[in-house]
């Protein structure tokens, strides 16, 4: 999974990065207006993981991951000057979601592009800059398509002219292209567009250190953000959370207690975007390696051994499947066997979140 982080100029976009990663990027770097971005790959926390660690004591114990792009600021009126540019539209172009963050914290030394504070204000920004953005390319499709798919009439060609109307109508009414109904074989169709309002969205108000108690009054002030289709919403402090992500895992916990901060933001951002995206986790025990796997949720036997390996789901014959709660009273695999709980499972079922799965295959 890669999310991208996004947002307004000064917004604490590169903390919140920094926060999640424990990177040390320069947060003062995109201030000037420079094109680059931040990569970082961290480990997903997981707590039913580090008991099937102690049940099995394998070898290897190897975690899902999750990858953040912290994108170069975005500033109002950026797609008016030509589009937004072709370089931060690639740092987002395979991501699976955005991370938006705006800004409520007050810090009389770092002013506000816009000279006030105004979450839903710095929202509007953004996702008008979004919004322009695919149009833009939408248009620009348009123009090409008429004049081919109306003279060569590929099925293909004239189904893609009807969807990017479509598009078209939804974006010039505000409408982000998240909200459409987009069949499997249209998706097909645009998978190569860099389309922006159609990546599902969490944004994240980024609170001051005085307003780290009210964090769930500032949620519910502005829990229609994240109603929306494909939309969440989240708060918190990522200045007091950078610094917490740099200390070791007991200072951690002590300056969590301290600040009153229920868990560090990694755990809860990461959270929030697998709801987002529909996704749950299953775990495999192969080769003394206890693993965990991200799919969407509602994905088959057979399409979760192909996150595995190809091989397995090509030559897939059944799954032996075990609740994690069950694995974890019963303590043993040879246990659930015992008591029934080990159950064989054809192509077609349909992965629980949590599950502890063996596939067997012949290729």
């Amino acid at each position: 999974m890669q999310i991208g982080i996004v947002g307004m100029p000064l917004s604490g976009k590169t903390t919140v990065f920094n926060a999640l990663t424990k990177h040390h990027a320069d947060v003062d770097g995109f201030a000037g207006g420079k094109q680059e971005s931040h990569l970082g790959d961290v480990k997903v926390p997981d707590l039913r993981l580090e008991t099937l660690d102690e049940l099995f004591a394998p070898k290897k114990c190897t975690p899902t991951h999750v990858q953040y792009v912290d994108a170069a600021g975005l500033e109002k009126g950026s797609s008016e000057k030509g589009g937004l540019s072709d370089f931060f539209l690639g740092q987002l172009r395979t991501v699976d979601a955005l991370l938006l963050v705006v800004r409520l914290f007050e810090d009389v030394n770092i002013m506000h592009p816009e000279s006030s504070i105004n979450p839903r204000r710095d929202l509007e920004i953004v996702t008008t800059e979004f919004l322009l953005s695919d149009l833009n390319i939408v248009e620009h499709r348009i123009s090409k398509l008429e004049k081919t798919a109306q003279k060569t009439k590929i099925p293909d060609e004239v189904r893609e002219l009807e969807l990017m109307r479509t598009f078209q109508e939804m974006l010039e009414n505000e409408q982000p292209l998240r909200e459409a109904e987009i069949s499997p074989a249209n998706a097909l169709l645009i998978r190569g567009y860099q389309f922006l309002t159609i990546k599902p969205l969490l944004t994240l108000i980024n609170i001051g250190e005085n307003q780290i108690s009210k964090q769930k009054q500032v949620i519910d002030e502005y829990t229609d953000l994240g109603a929306k289709e494909k939309c969440g919403i989240t708060a918190l402090c990522a200045e007091i959370e950078m610094e917490i992500a740099q200390l070791d895992e007991d200072d951690q916990n002590a300056f969590l207690e301290d600040m009153g901060i229920e868990e560090p933001a990694l755990a809860r951002v990461i959270r929030e975007s697998y709801n987002l995206l529909d996704l749950i986790t299953f775990f495999t025990y192969v080769n003394d390696e206890v693993r965990a796997w991200t799919i969407p949720r509602g994905a088959t036997a057979k399409q979760a051994a192909g996150a595995v390996h190809t091989d397995m789901e090509r030559g897939f014959i059944r799954a032996e499947v075990a609740s994690y709660t069950d694995l974890k009273e019963q303590k043993s695999i040879a246990h659930c066997r015992e008591k029934g709980l080990l159950r064989l499972e054809g192509k077609d079922y349909s992965v629980q979140d949590g599950d502890v799965i063996t596939f067997r295959f012949n290729i």
